[in-house]
């Protein structure tokens, strides 16, 4: 019977050797770090509209939903974030999930029907990556970013169903899909496109609608939209939205929405506070930006490898795993939060430091924290082209 527990223990210690071991960190509520590792985009998780949004909600409907959404869970809170991110989209319809993987598989397998070919790109999330495999459908993977590429496999399926898969912003180096490229292939070959906006949602785009409504694509037909609403909105959960018949087919059919208990109505109703803050949020975006570029300029020019972000997603490279652990836990140490990312969580084997701007955290505490990620660097990520 322990046959098994040793067998962990054995896949443990190889990934020890390769240096990709992962531990919790667990932290008090204020732990006094400058946080460059989380995904509080615009500052609004303790915006104090935003709690006190959540502590009444709290208040009237307690801890949690007490239910799946079709059984008790579903409360006035929900009904009216719902509508609202439906508006700020441009779409028809919206329903929120509990989480924005949930979202993601949800929407994934609703959209595959008999013969549906997936085309998703190289560096998609893990939840997209997911609902690829949980549907059950072909999937073709094409090079990031590469337009092309997406051409050619759906031309190599005339007839069949498809789904475009993108992420708008992606989640590992920050850079933005050719979007309107994307949708006009995808609609010359009769194929839907779906694109995750979690890291635009509320940073780019008209009233920080996300990378999509930039795009120009905002309620078109043949597009959906998922997000996580535990980035820019401060919250947790995930929503789809598209058309209204999209949204009632999964209703009535999605298996992470139907047999899921519902998102708390306290965050819920926090969610919704902090949405109508980030809709007239127009001066954080441009603090963000500003804090974006300042990042970029000042880890260039001390020599490191840097990603040229189209959010608040900035890539540094390390020299590999082990690296960019002692990276991250240097920073740590110095009081600085930051995002470190190995094999197999980056789709190009490259090992990094991930830094998330936030427009929340104090000026001077951010451009300190700048320093200590340029004072901990290891001496050859200052000057590396390419890392594996």
């Amino acid at each position: 019977m322990a046959d098994w527990l040793a067998a962990l223990d054995r896949r443990a210690d190889l990934r020890a050797k390769a240096g990709l071991t992962r531990r919790l960190h667990p932290r008090p509520a204020d732990d006094g770090m400058t946080d460059l590792a989380g995904n509080d985009y615009l500052g609004l998780a303790t915006h104090p509209e935003v709690t006190g949004a959540a502590a009444a909600a709290l208040s009237a409907y307690g801890l949690g939903a007490t239910g799946s959404r079709l059984v008790r869970g579903s409360t006035d809170a929900h009904h009216a974030l719902e509508t609202e991110l439906a508006r700020w989209l441009g779409t028809d319809s919206s329903l929120v999930f509990s989480s924005g993987y949930l979202a993601n598989l949800g929407a994934l397998r609703a959209l595959v029907r008999p013969r549906t070919l997936l085309v998703s790109d190289a560096h998609n999330h893990a939840s997209l990556i997911d609902g690829c495999r949980i549907s059950g459908a072909e999937t073709v993977v094409t090079a990031h970013a590469d337009v092309a590429a997406v051409a050619a496999a759906l031309a190599a399926a005339p007839g069949r169903p498809a789904v475009v898969v993108t992420e708008s912003v992606f989640s590992v180096d920050g850079d933005l899909a050719p979007l309107t490229r994307l949708h006009a292939v995808a609609r010359r070959h009769g194929a839907l496109l779906l694109v995750d906006d979690a890291h635009a949602l509320g940073v780019t785009g008209p009233a920080g609608a996300g990378a999509v409504a930039a795009a120009g694509l905002a309620g078109e037909p043949d597009v959906v939209v998922t997000a996580t609403l535990s980035k820019a909105l401060g919250g947790a959960g995930g929503v789809v939205a598209g058309p209204a018949e999209f949204v009632r087919h999964l209703v009535e059919t999605g298996r992470t929405f139907i047999f899921d208990t519902a998102l708390p109505p306290a965050v819920a109703a926090g969610v919704h506070a902090a949405l109508r803050l980030a809709r007239t949020g127009d001066d954080r975006r441009a603090e963000l930006a500003d804090r974006v570029a300042l990042a970029v300029g000042r880890l260039r020019a001390a020599g490191l490898v840097v990603s040229a972000p189209d959010a608040a997603v900035i890539s540094v490279t390390a020299p590999g795993p082990d690296a960019a652990t002692a990276w991250a836990a240097a920073c740590r140490d110095r009081g600085v939060a930051v995002g470190c990312f190995r094999p197999p969580s980056t789709p190009d084997s490259r090992s990094r430091l991930r830094l998330t701007v936030s427009a929340g955290v104090p000026r001077a505490a951010f451009e300190r924290a700048l320093d200590v990620v340029v004072e901990c660097a290891p001496v050859p990520a200052r000057d590396t082209e390419v890392v594996a």
